[in-house]
């Protein structure tokens, strides 16, 4: 839908909402901008759309046929328009509280912040964000967004892809379907074109940006299939134990996330820290900075290497000034 239509669909809401006694369609051409004031067939089939369109998405407009008027009226009914009471079960309440909290921590705080206020003023909680449930995931991968907008707008997506066990990165083209959370991590599931089936991707394993392929509205997701499910077989669980060097003093999260923390030589603690995936491990890791570093296994200290090897690469890089 266009900006200038979007406008003019609103307007009219607004002024059937407004007015105290039903208004004719010339009255309403006066009124709203964005219709033709001279073309009076032009108008006659906007404006016959524009209420088509109105009551197909909900908004009830009346018409009123007074005897002594020639033309009928129009008017929105603020009682028929207006959303009832929200209530809320406990159980409910809890829910809309955590998914709040996993939108607050990702691109999409704002939405989430907007979605809040929307329905505190229809009548929910106004602690509806401070929920008892306990928040075990995150989207701070970086390629959450830019997935989460592709599934959105159905679109392809093209991008640089580890494979488990594996350093070599392709190049994959995929349609996506959605992207799922599972055990504290988040994947996408999609259609692979290049292997021309349906394919799950570790997020953490997606190297550099995720750019759109085609236009918008060119993927279709399939009836009937299952996303989580498509994610469980995917997922083979797989923890190790890393063993990590954390300066005294410090990583007070880390070390209360350790299954074991002794005291090291100088000013260094050795911490075990169980993990399933390197390259999650590794953003965790580096996020320390100097203050902690991964001594084993080979592939997690690797991996932490090549997000801090990468980060230095972006600081120097002077198109990612601001």
């Amino acid at each position: 839908m266009s900006r200038r239509k979007t406008e003019r669909l609103l307007n009219l809401v607004i002024c059937l909402l407004a007015t105290r006694r039903p208004l004719s369609a010339e009255q309403i051409r006066q009124a709203v901008p964005g219709y033709d004031p001279d073309n009076d067939e032009a108008f006659q089939r906007m404006f016959e759309r524009d209420k088509t369109e109105l009551r197909e998405i909900g908004i009830p407009i009346e018409v009123h046929r007074d005897p002594w008027e020639d033309d009928p009226g129009y008017r929105i009914v603020r009682q028929a328009y207006e959303l009832p009471e929200i209530t809320l079960e406990p159980d409910e309440a809890a829910v809309i509280g955590l998914a709040a909290q996993v939108w607050q921590r990702a691109s999409l705080a704002e939405a989430a912040s907007g979605a809040l206020i929307k329905l505190q003023a229809g009548g929910a909680p106004a602690d509806l964000a401070e929920s008892p449930l306990e928040l075990r995931l995150d989207t701070r991968d970086a390629a959450f967004p830019a997935l989460w907008e592709a599934v959105r707008d159905r679109r392809a997506v093209t991008f640089a892809y580890r494979s488990a066990g594996s350093e070599s990165v392709l190049t994959r083209v995929v349609e996506p379907w959605g992207v799922v959370s599972r055990g504290g991590r988040w994947y996408a599931v999609g259609h692979d074109r290049d292997r021309d089936a349906p394919r799950v991707f570790r997020l953490s394993r997606i190297t550099g940006p995720v750019s759109p392929v085609g236009r918008p509205g060119a993927v279709t997701v399939p009836e009937g299939v299952d996303l989580r499910s498509m994610v469980g077989f995917q997922e083979a669980p797989n923890e190790r134990v890393a063993l990590v060097k954390v300066r005294q003093g410090t990583c007070a999260g880390l070390r209360h996330a350790a299954r074991a923390v002794r005291t090291g030589p100088g000013e260094w603690d050795e911490a075990e820290v169980t993990f399933a995936d390197p390259e999650r491990l590794a953003g965790w890791i580096a996020s320390l900075g100097p203050d902690a570093e991964v001594i084993d296994p080979p592939d997690a200290r690797e991996a932490v290497i090549r997000r801090l090897k990468g980060a230095f690469q972006t600081a120097g890089d002077p198109s990612c000034e601001r």
